[in-house]
């Protein structure tokens, strides 16, 4: 009994400004061909079922692009198994933050998809032996969530999900994904079920022997630097989706080939060194990629820069480096600097994070918001903005 468990996929994403020659923006185009080929790999491995646990948009309102694509890429999953059962779950992306505003995830129903967008459905497949707990992030965050457990009336028990599981998300590095629900490992219940398939963390990642994260598609969270380290740390060193064969409760990783490559290249320490000594670090830097960043994703780290040097780089050179990138990131971090603040002791300036944080502490919240994990996801996103004296 195989199930194939697809997550994350985010289509209709538009990153930086580079289009391809029919309008589309890169980035937009990239998160479609990976969908098309996990779609292609599933179609290949011909599953008994397939689920797509949660984001399939990265947006409420996806782009007509988007829309028809997925339209077709379901379609052509459908013909080419017909007698598979497809479910599909809303995640916080593809979530309506009012509920006046309708799901465009209905639309795929129209094909036979079994979705769930906002309530709990439990989807029982007799000639399968199979019942799937299809449990949206909007069931997750009602005032009464369903609680967790199978039914004991099939063999095979799959929960589909998505949601961040305590303690398994990673802290600092990877940005905070917004509108993320977080569950106790507890009320999961892994042991009562045959499967757990999850999605919301970008990483594939395996939480238990029969519990996994597929990860996404292709690189689109709020620091991709970070998740492209998070998946080397995990062992994935890539994207892609799983095949899980339920009676031995065992999941194989499908990787998918990159559209291209996310590089993070070693660090510059800028202290005490002249603007001309930071453009050589800068152009070495570059010159020692193996096949040079061309239509690739590049972030390089300046430490302890200060402003005036920065001011006197070659700038020309950084525009050329950004016109051969599909996105080169020149991230230049500040000295820490002192001051002396009237008497007493010299005081250090606060940072911007450390600004955002301060003012996040004390600003009045609904009392059923959690104030650390705001304060968190602002220090997250803070750390995430782009810092570029050199512009576009």
């Amino acid at each position: 009994m195989k199930l194939a468990h697809i997550a994350d996929s985010h289509l209709g994403i538009r990153q930086y400004h580079r289009q391809t020659s029919n309008g589309i923006n890169q980035r937009e185009a990239d998160a479609a061909q990976a969908f098309r080929n996990a779609i292609d790999g599933v179609i290949a491995a011909r599953p008994d079922a397939v689920v797509v646990a949660g984001d399939l948009f990265h947006s409420v309102r996806p782009t007509n692009y988007a829309i028809v694509f997925a339209f077709r890429q379901f379609q052509r999953l459908r013909e080419a198994l017909p007698g598979a059962p497809v479910v599909l779950i809303a995640g916080n992306h593809d979530t309506p933050r009012t509920v006046e505003t309708g799901s465009i995830l209905r639309l795929f129903e129209e094909l036979g998809v079994d979705v769930a967008t906002d309530e709990a459905r439990r989807l029982v497949y007799p000639e399968l032996e199979l019942s799937i707990f299809a449990v949206p992030r909007e069931a997750i965050m009602s005032a009464e969530p369903p609680a967790l457990l199978p039914e004991r009336s099939h063999k095979y028990q799959v929960l589909v999900a998505h949601f961040e599981v305590e303690g398994e998300y990673p802290l600092g590095h990877v940005a905070t994904d917004y509108g993320g629900t977080v569950i106790n490992r507890h009320d999961l219940h892994l042991e009562e079920w045959t499967y757990v398939a999850l999605g919301h963390y970008h990483t594939q990642h395996q939480i238990a022997r029969n519990a996994w994260y597929a990860g996404s598609l292709d690189f689109i969270g709020p620091n991709i630097w970070g998740e492209a380290a998070d998946d080397v740390g995990h062992g994935s060193h890539g994207k892609g989706w799983l095949l899980v064969d339920l009676e031995k409760q065992r999941a194989e990783r499908r990787p998918l080939p990159a559209a291209r490559r996310v590089l993070d290249l070693e660090p510059i320490r800028a202290e005490g060194k002249s603007a001309e000594a930071v453009d050589a670090l800068i152009a070495e830097r570059i010159a020692g990629i193996s096949g040079g960043i061309s239509d690739q994703i590049v972030r390089l780290r300046v430490f302890d820069i200060p402003r005036y040097v920065a001011r006197e780089l070659d700038h020309a050179a950084v525009r050329d480096f950004k016109a051969d990138a599909l996105h080169f990131h020149l991230d230049f971090r500040r000295p820490d600097l002192h001051r002396t603040t009237g008497v007493g002791a010299p005081g250090r300036r606060q940072t911007l994070p450390e600004l955002v944080s301060s003012y996040l502490e004390r600003r009045p919240l609904p009392s059923e918001l959690d104030r650390a994990e705001f304060v968190r996801l602002g220090r997250d996103l803070m750390d995430s903005v782009e810092r570029d004296p050199a512009g576009g």
